[in-house]
């Protein structure tokens, strides 16, 4: 018999993904610039934007070191320029309670890689596609000047929950976000959900994927394109030994762990985001779940229509040559 609801004149409130803003309880002081590093394109975009930030809006500007000592930089034209802006080290130096809001220059990797340097809350992240595909870098540089005042000003900016992280577990090190996916490859690999085993992966590999990576790896091996306002976790498996094995989403609040299976033959390796690869042997065990601390990436328009925008513009998705129409000779028949 079907449930009935108690109150049938009550309404679920469902938050529309196009609301959600960008409001700051103070005004931004301070910015970290992630730049694609050894692409000598990108040297005279970096050079306008740490000017303006500096002098322009006053701005404190966090730089890595390792883009401070790129030889190209070391010109006389920067020496100045450098003694303006701050600068850490990856795993050396922790500015989570420096920074206001990112920065990205270059392609989504950017934005990946600027994730990865904040253990829990990330700061709002404005990308500027300058890279090669750029599906989630909205911004164009050509305008750059309005937008990174708009975002400083706070002017009614959507945000988008740029996928929840998820939080790869290792036997062997500290928790590890990830923001597009964690793979396995040539596994022979047990899956467990909630504490019970779901199924044995033998292929090529499998593919955890939080709805931000549904448009990476994941879906190049099969998998459907979640928007990351949804809450999920996809699995996808790598070219699997079963045909039936098809690709499947889980609730966001599962904890997902993965064990070498007792019947491998080899062990497996692991990747992260496509970085920190590393080897798991017998024994060891790798738990997923995903974090409470999404990374909030500021949108050109809203939500909805900058994803179905990288849809269109970067994947192509639904496109295909229109059919021509019938002829009055044609349609007689």
């Amino acid at each position: 018999k079907a449930c009935m609801l108690k109150n049938p004149k009550a309404v679920m409130h469902i938050q529309d993904p196009a609301s959600q803003r960008l409001t700051w309880n103070k005004p931004p002081k301070s910015v970290l610039i992630i730049k694609k590093i050894r692409d000598a394109s990108l040297l005279q975009p970096f050079k306008e934007l740490c000017i303006f930030l500096t002098q322009q809006k006053n701005m404190i500007v966090y730089v890595e070191r390792k883009i401070i000592e790129d030889p190209a930089i070391a010109i006389e034209s920067f020496v100045s320029l450098k003694k303006k802006i701050c600068t850490f080290r990856e795993d050396y130096d922790d500015i989570s309670n420096c920074v206001d809001f990112i920065i990205c220059l270059g392609g989504d990797g950017t934005l990946l890689y600027a994730s990865s340097l904040f253990q829990e809350s990330v700061p709002p992240v404005m990308a500027f596609h300058l890279g090669s595909l750029g599906f989630l870098t909205p911004f164009k540089f050509d305008t750059y000047q309005s937008q990174v005042t708009q975002v400083i000003e706070g002017k009614s900016l959507h945000c988008e929950r740029t996928s929840d992280y998820s939080q790869f577990i290792f036997v062997t090190l500290s928790s590890v976000p990830g923001l597009n996916e964690f793979c396995t490859y040539l596994s022979y690999v047990d899956l467990f959900l909630d504490g019970h085993l779901i199924t044995t992966v033998q292929g090529d590999g499998v593919i955890v994927s939080t709805p931000t990576g549904s448009t990476a790896y994941a879906v190049a091996a099969g998998a459907s394109m979640i928007h990351p306002n949804v809450p999920a976790i996809m699995i996808t498996p790598i070219c699997p030994h079963s045909l039936s094995f098809r690709p499947i989403v889980v609730p966001a609040g599962v904890e997902l762990k993965i064990t070498l299976s007792r019947d491998a033959r080899n062990m497996a390796w692991v990747s992260l985001d496509g970085r920190k690869r590393q080897e798991i042997a017998y024994g060891d065990s790798i738990t997923i779940t995903t974090s409470c601390f999404p990374v909030p990436s500021i949108c050109f328009r809203d939500p909805v229509n900058d994803w179905f925008e990288s849809l269109a513009q970067c994947l192509h998705w639904n496109v295909r040559k229109k059919q021509s129409h019938l002829s009055s000779e044609e349609e007689e028949f």
